[in-house]
């Protein structure tokens, strides 16, 4: 944490010692960005790990897919919903919840580094967990401390989508396999050999895993991208309004190809968590958890932009899938969605608490470093 509190406040110490010591030909301004965008990235990577579980999970637990293709794959879809479908989420991120004004240095750096140790906890653990709303209390435990906190999108539009959500994610899937894919099963056409081997079927697998690849990008890659843009645009000095879109781009072209690396690292015991152990993908199961979860994360992106978990909404719509197949007793005990739950409580309220904690000491030490 020490380069954190080295580098505070107009930079200018970080920026000699830097400057110096690494290239004199390096403009101080690079320098001063530097640690806010090795941590962006580090978050990526996390971001990547967390992610590859709800994009992949069915084709991989469908047996449609090679392990090894998947990070490739999962990386450039990545990229490409940022880039598309990314700018509302990265406006919230980045304006909507705490004032720009103080997404300075220390700030985007104590909120993306207490959110990349909450998800390194949790993909240590081979748990997929939401990104978007460890970001979230990350952003607001700074936005609390000073008084700038914009109540009105956290309480009326963002906290309740976390919880609306997934329940609308569970009910569909549920109803689709208890009233659609349960009486086609029970028929004997989803496991007839010739429809699972049909080469459109794999093929819908595959889209639909890009599909919801493509709506992580839209989502989670502005958990480093928002504030990021922010950070930049006040240490540059130049107009936020008709530079914010510029800068995310560019903050997003450094940011996003992280992902892949993530997905390198961390993918695959999550992959087998979320696809192996929770339950056994048929084909058919496989298209329309992707479909309902991607769908969903997309719609919040894009209508709203409202940074929410598309692991819950995975995950929600493969327990809805489950319980039409199982019942409710049977796939709380057979499997280990338990375990999910308690880690999707305590690493939001990590990155709050860490988050915050930072803020507190840096402003404590704000009259010793200036």
């Amino acid at each position: 944490m020490l380069f954190l509190f080295i580098g505070y406040g107009s930079g200018d110490y970080f920026c000699k010692i830097s400057h110096y010591k690494l290239n004199p030909m390096i403009s101080p301004l690079f320098n001063h960005l530097l640690i806010p965008f090795i941590i962006a990235m580090f978050l990526a990577i996390n971001m990547g790990g967390s992610g590859t579980a709800p994009s992949f999970s069915a084709a991989y637990g469908s047996n449609v897919m090679r392990k090894s293709l998947i990070p490739g794959l999962f990386g450039i879809t990545v990229f490409l919903g940022a880039i598309i479908a990314g700018k509302a989420t990265a406006t919230t991120l980045g304006t909507g919840l705490l004032a720009p004004e103080f997404l300075n240095f220390m700030t985007v750096s104590t909120i993306l580094f207490s959110v990349s140790i909450s998800l390194l906890i949790a993909n240590l653990f081979g748990i997929p967990q939401s990104t978007s709303q460890a970001t979230v209390m990350a952003v607001t435990a700074p936005a609390l401390y000073y008084g700038k906190l914009n109540t009105a999108k956290l309480l009326f539009e963002i906290i309740p989508a976390w919880f609306i959500l997934p329940v609308i994610s569970f009910i569909i899937s549920f109803l689709i396999g208890k009233y659609i894919y349960k009486p086609i099963r029970k028929r004997g056409y989803t496991i007839s050999k010739r429809l699972n081997d049909n080469p459109i079927i794999k093929i819908s697998i595959i889209i639909m895993s890009l599909y919801v690849a493509f709506s992580i990008g839209s989502n989670n890659v502005a958990n480093a991208s928002g504030p990021i843009a922010s950070m930049t645009i006040n240490e540059l000095g130049i107009g936020m309004e008709e530079n914010f879109i510029l800068i995310m781009i560019l903050s997003t072209l450094i940011v996003a190809p992280s992902f892949g690396i993530g997905s390198s690292v961390f993918g695959h015991k999550i992959l087998r968590n979320t696809g192996k152990e929770i339950i056994l993908f048929g084909k058919i199961e496989a298209i329309i958890i992707s479909f309902i979860s991607a769908s969903l994360l997309l719609m919040a992106s894009l209508t709203k932009g409202i940074p929410t978990s598309l692991v819950q909404l995975n995950v929600a719509a493969i327990i809805g899938i489950g319980v039409a197949k199982l019942g409710f007793k049977n796939i709380f005990k057979k499997t280990k969605v338990n375990r999910f739950f308690i880690m999707w409580i305590i690493a939001p309220v990590i990155a709050f608490l860490l988050s915050l904690l930072l803020t507190y000491i840096v402003d404590i030490l704000r009259p010793m470093v200036e």
